[in-house]
């Protein structure tokens, strides 16, 4: 999501700190920092704590992109604040961030795995074609959403987004 979001917005991701690739650049007329953790992403906090803090980032401004199992392939959901969820990544950075958990958060729905298959080996699977297309049409709605959070916040377009794509794939 954070390479479609800098390609779209002409971020150039050229910088290298605290275990990140980073890109500043502005979405409309309010400046951003991209950033793009390197480390696993169950470590990601590690670099997203210490970011932060170096640019004094409020928790308000910043907008953790992340997998989510519990969400159906290709369907995302935002939200202003919220708890990890037994996500790993997620528990990362909420403790890199001191405890705090009052921060935005787009989460893009993979699936669960099929009957009892192993999580690690679920979440490094390639997608089917089908599911492609679906990630493909979340990433481009994605950045939708990432653009009218950034200039608009959290307004009542985001909650009609989030209503959208609950039924994104319901079929009457």
């Amino acid at each position: 999501m954070v390479d479609r979001i800098a390609r779209e917005e002409g971020v150039a991701m050229n910088t290298i700190q605290s275990k990140s690739l980073l890109g500043v650049g502005s979405v409309g007329d309010v400046p951003v920092l991209l950033v793009k953790p390197q480390s696993y992403m169950n470590y990601c906090g590690e670099a997203i704590g210490p970011l932060a803090a170096y640019y004094q980032v409020p928790l308000r401004h910043i907008l953790v992109i992340y997998d989510e199992t519990s969400l159906p392939n290709g369907v995302l959901r935002v939200q202003r604040k919220g708890g990890h969820g037994r996500h790993n990544g997620l528990q990362n950075v909420i403790e890199n961030l001191d405890g705090c958990r009052e921060f935005p958060r787009l989460s893009i729905g993979i699936g669960s795995p099929p009957g009892k298959m192993d999580a690690r080996a679920f979440l490094l699977q390639k997608f089917s074609s089908e599911e492609r297309v679906q990630i493909d049409t979340a990433l481009e709605q994605g950045v939708d959403a990432v653009r009218t959070l950034v200039l608009k916040g959290f307004s009542g377009s985001i909650e009609r987004f989030n209503l959208v794509q609950k039924y994104k794939f319901n079929r009457v």
